[in-house]
């Protein structure tokens, strides 16, 4: 089950777990759509993957299967990795 990370591991902007804006690598590093597509240029700087949309658990769900409250952040910002 998706953890639904609350945050951008890049520029630490709060992603809901409703928000459009959250995109994911195959390991769950989040980001907002602006870092993931204008500073990363589509790949993580974690694991060198693409980003797909998260998706959006149903807010009747959000109960049962709460998101993540634990925020992941890079206080140094991040880069797309050369390679």
């Amino acid at each position: 089950m998706l953890e639904l990370r609350p945050n951008c591991e890049c520029c630490n902007k709060d992603l809901p777990p409703d928000s459009t804006q959250a995109m994911i690598c195959t390991f769950e590093c989040t980001f907002c759509r602006s870092c993931a597509e204008d500073i990363l240029q589509g790949a993580c700087p974690n694991c060198g993957g693409n980003f797909s949309p998260r998706p959006i658990r149903p807010a009747a769900l959000l109960v049962k299967y709460p998101p993540s409250s634990k925020r992941v952040h890079k206080p140094e910002g991040c880069a797309k990795k050369a390679g």
